[in-house]
């Protein structure tokens, strides 16, 4: 036994099929000794204060009972959807298709930049350097590449040149990062560069880059099958659930809501900052 309250009691095995049946977050919550002590201390007090609840014969008010049926309802909806999720396995030839058509949202890229900022960028001013104007920095910005392309190391300029002190120390290394996490035409070009090519000056918000993409590759159909099942198996019980229901006679009597009013368009999502 695991708890009791007055005559009730509950065994270990029922409080683990209990555990065991709710959802994998609550699972989760519940993994440690303590956590399950207190869920059990809740429960003792939800039975006792249910047991007098009973006593006093409120189960059989009406409004009680609708409220009961709504929520065995929503219970049932529930757990056939759960059903739904399980029985949801995408075919291979699905997960391979939207693969092939989402491939590029796979891609990723190891790069460094110089950045060469201009009046109104948002990066600060590098302390003893000058506020160039776009034209100035344009200039510098074509000076440092003819530098590179004399043989100069990309690292040590960046260290010494680049406005982007962040990277700059690091040689002007980004990191690897994948499509979508930097600015549009900073990420067009890091995605469409010859690698090991140091790049045209390449304008932003922030200024006048110049990039040289050190490798670009694409996660694999094998590496990225699971996460593509995971996303397929939701939508697959959705496409279920709305066929139940599209198959269902559901009439709205309109004359007790009135018309259905058109829902509002949604508000414009801004494109992400992202890193110069």
């Amino acid at each position: 036994m695991v708890f009791s309250v007055g005559d009730e009691k509950m065994t270990r095995s029922e409080f683990e099929a209990l555990i065991a049946a709710m959802p994998e977050k609550a699972r989760q919550e519940l993994a440690s000794p303590q956590a399950r002590r207190r869920f059990a201390e809740n429960l003792s007090e939800i039975k006792a204060l249910a047991q007098e609840a009973r006593r006093r014969k409120i189960a059989d008010r009406a409004d009680v009972q609708r409220q009961l049926k709504l929520t065995e309802e929503n219970l049932l909806a529930n757990s056939l959807f759960q059903d739904l999720l399980k029985e949801s396995t995408p075919a291979e030839a699905e997960v391979r298709a939207y693969y092939e058509e989402h491939k590029t949202e796979y891609e990723s890229a190891k790069a460094r930049h110089i950045l060469i900022r201009f009046q109104g960028s948002r990066v600060p001013l590098r302390e003893g350097q000058p506020d160039r104007t776009d034209e100035e920095a344009l200039a510098k910005t074509q000076e440092v590449r003819k530098r590179l392309l004399a043989g100069e190391e990309f690292a040590a300029v960046a260290k010494a040149e680049s406005d982007d002190t962040g990277s700059g120390e690091e040689g002007g290394s980004l990191g690897e990062f994948g499509r979508g996490r930097m600015v549009p035409v900073f990420d067009e070009a890091v995605f469409s560069l010859p690698v090991g090519q140091v790049s045209e000056p390449v304008k932003s918000q922030f200024g006048y880059h110049l990039i040289l993409v050190e490798s670009r590759g694409a996660k694999s159909f094998d590496e990225m099958r699971g996460e593509i099942e995971r996303q397929q198996k939701p939508e697959k019980a959705r496409a279920t659930a709305e066929a139940i229901r599209a198959k269902t006679a559901i009439v709205i009597d309109e004359t007790y809501f009135g018309a259905e009013e058109p829902e509002p368009a949604p508000a414009p999502v801004p494109p992400p900052a992202g890193r110069p």
